[in-house]
């Protein structure tokens, strides 16, 4: 059976080496044409460099962005812990700021390998189509993430006709199977590449590849710095590109979404707010001045966004796990449903699991650096916890539901 099995392999294998017919010569046009491009400064030894650079960033960039994915979706076998409290800050800083940096080595990988692109014929045969095939699906896939992960930063949504969360993960799979799939193809070749030290013969007037490679080192440097000041305070005088400035807005924190927005400005001022608290068997209804009344605690943690920006403040309010004993439950074996004012949106509710739901540091929040929340950070009163996104730290708090863990 295995003599078989590999009887079949070879013959398919040769099936698919056979030579397709050449394309008629008149379609070799424009960049298909003999010495379309000039190649000069181009190497293997340069794109594999290259590659090794902008494959280690994409592992970094798929790695951080699919625990983000796990933290705000997670399965049933998957915790996320509340400690350390920057946790999250530090994986989504690096994500972000890794995606950045992937900009130039993006622009000169392709420019290595684009003549290539148009090799003529086009395709020779079936394992060679096949191979192209995933060299369109991975390059399509990168762009597409380094793309779409800059317009999220910048919150420009216009160009995306899609919710851009679901793309860039699914897209993110597909870039990282076709790059697995291009290593594979590709390694004998970039070892070789490596292996052999040809001297550089760059024509006068052209960057050496030491000198290509240090320029895209020090744009990629420059990047880092100029944008990373949303979440490292130290860099913020010098971060000139940086999407979001935390520190510029209200109390010290980006503002996402606001109030107006979100449509909740009537309920948050309305005299007759109650924030509604579900147990197992009773239901009751706490007034601002009642929840005012119970014990207050003051914790320093970071805000933490998936757009990349993060700042600290001191938050003070009632112990989430407080809460959880007020509504008859043990919050060692507990998890909290909490509910915003408003009425539609992706984020209008989350859950806090029992890690997050006992920890000393999660509150709901009532005050930020000293003041009552401002309206666009969830006046009245608003979720906080160590370690999690700030998309599931809920704003405008209007009930919370405690329940056994499941």
């Amino acid at each position: 059976m295995v003599r078989d099995a590999g009887r079949l392999i070879r013959r398919a294998h040769a099936w698919m080496s056979r030579p397709l017919p050449p394309p008629p010569a008149a379609l070799r046009r424009g960049p298909l044409r003999r010495g379309a491009f000039d190649t000069s400064g181009r190497s293997p030894r340069l794109t594999s460099l290259l590659g090794i650079a902008l494959g280690s960033a994409f592992a970094v960039c798929f790695l951080t962005g699919l625990l983000s994915h796990l933290i705000q979706h997670p399965p049933f076998w998957f915790v996320w812990p509340s400690r350390p409290v920057a946790l999250y800050r530090v994986t989504q800083g690096l994500h972000v700021a890794t995606g950045l940096a992937s900009v130039p080595l993006l622009g000169a990988k392709l420019w290595s390998v684009y003549p290539r692109l148009f090799g003529w014929p086009p395709v020779r045969n079936l394992t060679h189509a096949i191979e192209r095939a995933s060299i369109a699906a991975l390059v399509a896939a990168a762009l597409f993430q380094v793309i779409s992960g800059v317009l999220n930063v910048a919150r420009w949504y216009d160009p995306m006709p899609f919710f851009f969360t679901a793309g860039h993960y699914w897209s993110a799979w597909l870039a990282i199977g076709a790059l697995l799939a291009h290593i594979g193809v590709k390694l004998p070749i970039v070892r070789q590449a490596l292996a052999r030290r040809i001297p550089e013969r760059a024509p006068a007037g052209t960057l050496t590849r030491r000198g290509l490679l240090g320029t895209v080192g020090v744009a990629a440097g420059l990047i880092t710095v100029a944008t990373a000041g949303q979440t490292v305070a130290p860099l913020a005088p010098v971060s000139v590109l940086a999407p979001r400035r935390p520190r510029s807005e209200p109390q010290n924190l980006a503002v996402n979404k606001t109030s107006a927005a979100a449509g909740v400005r009537d309920a948050i001022f309305d005299p007759a707010y109650r924030l509604v608290l579900a147990g197992l068997d009773r239901s009751q209804s706490l007034t601002l001045t009642d929840l005012a009344a119970l014990p207050q605690h003051t914790v320093v943690l970071p805000i933490s966004c998936v757009e990349g920006w993060s700042a600290t403040g001191a938050w003070t309010g009632v112990r989430l796990r407080d809460l959880i004993r007020l509504a008859g439950l043990d919050p060692e074996d507990a998890e909290a449903y909490v509910e915003s004012l408003q009425t539609s949106g992706r984020y209008r509710a989350t859950t806090v699991p029992t890690p997050h739901a006992r920890d000393p540091f999660t509150l709901l929040a009532l005050r930020l650096n000293g003041e009552p929340l401002h309206p666009d950070h969830g006046y009245p009163a608003r979720l906080i916890a160590p370690n999690r996104p700030g998309v599931l730290q809920t704003k405008w708090v209007g009930r919370i539901t405690v329940r056994k863990a499941s």
